[in-house]
């Protein structure tokens, strides 16, 4: 009696324990019990898994080329005393992977899927992002375990070879991982806390806030059973970085749309994907034409100027910019951009409290860096000063802080660049050939290097140049590539010319050309001079500012009033005269007195880098020449030779 008792006390447990599994999960399958190997780890314990693959069309005959859908899983589970927050692993993937799907997880720089990660890829978890202890939860898996369930495209391992990856390891700072443990389809490792790492103790309940070029903040205001609304923050925290006319676009992961927005707009103005969607069936009593966009990945841009006090789009502080902005050390009012979304969820999200951001942020300007962006991170609650006016603070429900840096990947070409040219050289040293990238190269040279101009040439479009470059070269004798080589592609390029060079001092000219249609407010352009920094005097026509902790950093920006770059225009016969660029130009003055030992012409007097509106342009690898070809060789003989000559003439006198 008493065994029949505890085997049905047993199963009544086993049965409880499985309902609240079901409950708690948000997902149908219940996690799978963790290998045997966890049981020794006290830290944070991960597996890969390869489960299946299935040969992909098109069938061909070379192994290394044949493609392979496989399916595996990915676990990250804490066994030890201390929670996880914003876990995020590295799967060193080695086949040429493209995954397209990672189901509990996102993809730590925000990509889309499909994405190829052959060179391995960070994850980091969605929507369960922080793990806790099994000792805060009696044990529950669906808090302290996360599984990943991944598919994808694999090639060159023919069965019966595994397609496993490199390694996998935990990338949360304070965690020292060993070799993984392989097996023939798996690999698990158990990473360990780092004695010697000095833990932060946490006086608040969330991560705290991270720094980077530009910071974003999703702050949700009011919270209703099925909406919330939420503002959204972004920082321009770089010092040389900058955003014009930025696009801002995300992925809602759990069937969310945008009702309504204030202080800024989505470009698709669409409520189809919601009629005929899940939330159609949902809010059946809804008008979705005054919806204001339903798309998964909206793109959502700035308001313009005069949009700031219209009272149902705007009112928003730091709103309508025109998506504008600048770093703070040129006006930090304008380095802030804000607005507001009113978000509607989907069952079983109905209630105040579930309350998830989107992911996958990416960002995006006109002739601007590319920033890459982590997925978002609970923070504690952002506070606001009271509406009221009262000297009180209100604070979010709830606060996801997002950051993003600038990056520059290796394959990526400049979009703008810049040419030099002296007073000593009757030639221009172009920008380099396909410095913005090369489309169609098929009638030009992509890899011939550009060939020196006229300086009149400079005005003129590229296509405009041809004739001129040519008879510049037999004029001077120089070589003549065939094909000819490409242009620079670039919508921006700057002029920099050695003006004058005397013993005390020298000056340059530096000159800004705007190739591109749209007008560019509130430009400013950086230049980094490695000996002659100190030595900088004056800009006559713009505003000039040192930056000392920026590697002898001169930024120029325009005048109050002439800050616009205007674009480019039709000549005054569009028919047979070539287009006008946007220019403007300044002369600025070095001294000597702080420089000793300078040569300017050895390319002390050029800048070592030049950026335009925080992107860095590209610059080229030589400086002029004196117009006799050689800026160093001397005529010994005809030194000697005037010498002797003035000797005898003196001789003669006497």
């Amino acid at each position: 009696m008493k065994r029949a008792f505890g085997m049905l006390t047993f199963v009544f447990f086993f049965l409880s324990f499985g309902v609240r599994l079901s409950k708690n999960q948000d997902y149908d399958e219940i996690p799978a019990a963790p290998p045997r190997a966890v049981e020794n780890c006290d830290g944070i314990f991960l597996s890969y898994d390869f489960l299946s693959r299935t040969k992909e069309f098109p069938h061909v005959k070379n192994a290394t080329a044949q493609s392979w859908a496989f399916n595996s899983t990915a676990m990250v589970l804490n066994t030890g005393k201390f929670e996880l927050k914003a876990w995020k692993i590295f799967i060193g993937f080695q086949h040429e992977e493209i995954l397209v799907n990672a189901g509990g997880a996102v993809l730590t720089d925000g990509d889309d899927f499909p994405a190829a990660v052959g060179n391995g890829s960070y994850f980091s978890g969605s929507p369960q992002a922080d793990l806790k202890t099994s000792i805060d939860t009696a044990g529950d898996l669906t808090q302290i375990q996360v599984k990943i369930q991944l598919s994808g495209t694999q090639f060159g391992v023919k069965p019966p070879g595994i397609p496993m990856p490199k390694t996998i390891r935990l990338v949360n700072d304070g965690y020292k991982c060993p070799a993984p443990t392989r097996r023939k389809t798996s690999m698990y490792v158990c990473c360990a806390r780092n004695p010697k790492f000095k833990v932060k103790v946490l006086k608040t309940k969330f991560l705290p806030r991270q720094n980077g070029d530009l910071t974003i903040s999703y702050d949700v205001l009011q919270a209703y059973g099925n909406n919330y609304i939420a503002q959204v923050t972004m920082e321009n925290k770089n010092t040389l970085g900058r955003l014009d006319h930025w696009n801002l676009t995300w992925e809602w992961m759990r069937g969310e749309f945008i009702s309504t927005m204030k202080g800024a707009y989505t470009h698709k103005i669409d409520y189809t994907d919601c009629i005929y969607g899940l939330p159609g069936e949902i809010y059946t009593n809804m008008d979705f034409s005054k919806v204001m966009n339903c798309e998964r990945k909206p793109v959502i841009s700035d308001l313009p100027h005069e949009k700031a006090n219209d009272t149902i789009v705007g009112r928003i502080p730091y709103c309508c910019r025109n998506g504008s902005l600048l770093p703070t050390i040129l006006d930090p009012s304008k380095s802030k951009s804000v607005f507001q979304v009113q978000v509607y969820k989907i069952p079983p999200d109905v209630n105040r409290t579930a309350l998830y951001p989107p992911e996958k942020w990416k960002i995006v300007g006109t002739l601007n860096p590319d920033y890459k962006c982590g997925p978002p991170i609970r923070v504690d609650a952002t506070e606001f000063p009271d509406a009221s006016g009262l000297s009180a603070i209100t604070t979010a429900i709830a606060t996801w802080q997002i950051v993003c840096n600038i990056t520059r990947p290796a394959k990526r070409t400049s979009r703008c660049c810049v040419s030099f040219s002296a007073y000593y050289s009757n030639s221009v040293i172009p920008c380099n050939t396909c410095a913005c990238g090369c489309g169609d190269n098929k009638r030009c040279n992509a890899d011939a290097p550009s060939m020196l101009l006229p300086p009149e040439a400079l005005l003129l479009p590229f296509e405009n140049r041809t004739q001129k470059a040519l008879a510049w070269a037999k004029i001077n004798h120089y070589d003549i590539p065939k094909p000819l080589p490409c242009g620079d592609n670039c919508g921006v390029s700057i002029n920099w010319h050695v003006n004058t060079d005397y013993m005390s001092g020298w000056t340059a000219r530096i000159t800004l050309f705007n190739w591109e249609k749209m007008n560019f407010e509130n430009w400013f352009t950086a230049i980094q001079m490695k000996k002659a920094y100190r030595g900088y005097e004056k800009v006559y026509s713009f505003n000039g500012t040192l930056i000392p902790e920026l590697n002898h950093t001169i930024i120029f920006q325009g005048l109050p009033g002439l800050n616009f770059l205007m674009g480019e225009t039709n000549g005054s016969d569009p028919i047979k005269d070539p287009r006008v660029p946007g220019k403007q130009q300044s002369v600025i003055s070095f001294t000597k007195t702080q420089t000793p030992g300078i040569t300017i012409a050895k390319g002390d007097g050029f800048p070592s880098r030049v950026f335009f509106n925080g992107e860095e342009c590209s610059i080229p690898t030589k400086f002029p020449m004196m117009s006799n070809g050689n800026q160093y060789h001397v005529n010994m003989v005809d030194v000697i030779f005037v010498i002797i000559m003035t000797l005898l003439l003196l001789e003669n006198l006497n």
